[in-house]
């Protein structure tokens, strides 16, 4: 099967994922050989090296970002957050944010509060990135290779060689499409936790649920976070909660300014950097209306 059919492929699997209920993708065997023609640390340097450019060139896309929390006792909602907003520019092109659908959350009815460490990690640890510049801070692990619906992928296990202040990390598995060479998928969990011991004397508890992050191809260049699910159990001291988060990724269109865009060292030609329309969203969907931006409640 050629390139182009299996991104269509991928692409196909991440709408599913995305329009019914998530389930894993379908993945291969973990194959622990050893890649071929090329040694993990390469791979890890071409990635990162892809990384950066994938950064630099998000962060001049337009796009729309729908966050949905809920606790869940079976299947009944017991509390829920939601709220979208739009990163755009202001006419100065600095990147700002504009909140559009923000109703009031009714989370503590299910016994959860979010806080500065959830605030952050919708923003930076859900849409995962790993840089050149970051590559330190984490031990990387080559596990093998796996395939992950129609694509070929080297797999890796990180985790940060130390947490320094308050900085939040990722801690968990990634998925490198092995013909791109950049991040397609990610599963695990921002760090660190704080729980409360006893022995500490802890009076908090701030514990965070993993997640899987799916990538979509956009603009025939980089590999955009699109989705985001998490289902897991918080185990609290005083009791279990069952969380279930949904993040979307939406309408990526590239902004017109001067900065310059660079796919592997070469300016992305100005025809090319502007987003087909409806990229991910069709035209007649409807939009919630704008609403104020509630303060998360901290727990």
């Amino acid at each position: 099967m050629n390139r182009p059919h299996r991104i269509v492929l991928f692409f196909a699997l991440v709408v599913c994922i995305s329009l019914a209920s998530p389930a894993i993708a379908q993945e291969g065997p973990l194959e622990n050989a050893p890649p071929k023609g090329i040694t993990a640390e390469e791979i890890i340097q071409r990635f990162a090296a892809k990384e950066k450019e994938f950064k630099e060139a998000r962060d001049q896309y337009t796009y729309r970002q729908d966050i949905t929390v809920k606790t869940l006792d079976g299947s009944t909602t017991t509390g829920e957050y939601h709220e979208v907003f739009d990163v755009l520019f202001d006419d100065k092109g600095r990147r700002m944010e504009n909140v559009v659908f923000a109703p009031q959350s009714s989370l503590e009815q299910g016994g959860l509060s979010l806080d500065e460490g959830d605030v952050q990690d919708f923003r930076n640890r859900l849409p995962f990135v790993l840089t050149s510049d970051e590559i330190p801070e984490y031990n990387i692990l080559y596990v093998g290779q796996q395939a992950e619906d129609e694509l070929h992928c080297y797999v890796f296990d990180i985790a940060p060689k130390q947490i320094a202040g308050k900085k939040r990390y990722f801690q968990g598995r990634i998925w490198v499409d092995d013909q791109d060479f950049q991040i397609v998928k990610t599963y695990g969990q921002a760090v660190p936790e704080i729980r409360d011991t006893k022995k500490r004397g802890n009076k908090e508890e701030h514990l965070y649920p993993k997640f899987t992050t799916w990538r979509q191809r956009i603009d025939g260049k980089y590999w955009f976070p699109t989705y985001t699910r998490a289902d897991d159990t918080l185990h609290f001291n005083m009791n279990d909660i069952h969380i279930r988060e949904i993040v979307k990724y939406e309408d990526y269109k590239r902004f017109g300014s001067s900065v310059r865009i660079l796919y592997e060292g070469k300016e992305v030609p100005k025809a090319d950097q502007k987003s087909p329309p409806d990229q991910n969203q069709s035209p007649d969907q409807k939009k919630p209306d704008a609403a104020p931006n509630p303060q998360p409640p901290q727990k």
